[in-house]
């Protein structure tokens, strides 16, 4: 099984997550040395949204990559690239694009 789709995948992940964590990270530090209210504060709204907006790509991206880390595992142990719902096999386009696919396009 080749895994390399998955390993690509899963290195952008963690590229983009620490890009991400740097954003949030100084998101979080201009707003720390700033006596903006968040609450009251025309512009502290925008800084609150800006860092919530940051903090969930970070959680969808690290839910991603808990998929490919599965996927990663499914790979090892032969269960990659074969639908948990049916038994049968997942086409290799839809892998292509989602590499850590569980189902086929039927079950999905």
């Amino acid at each position: 099984m080749d895994t390399a789709p998955i390993t690509a995948r899963l290195e952008r992940v963690e590229e983009l997550l620490a890009a991400l964590r740097r954003d949030h990270a100084a998101i979080v530090a201009a707003s720390e040395s700033s006596n903006a209210d968040d609450e009251h504060d025309p512009e502290g709204a925008t800084i609150a949204w800006e860092r919530e907006q940051v903090a969930s790509l970070i959680a969808r991206h690290e839910a991603e990559r808990e998929q490919l880390t599965a996927a990663l595992t499914r790979a090892e142990d032969g269960s990659y690239g074969v639908c948990e719902r049916c038994g049968r096999p997942i086409p290799a386009e839809r892998l292509a694009v989602r590499p850590a696919a569980r189902t086929c396009v039927g079950c999905g």
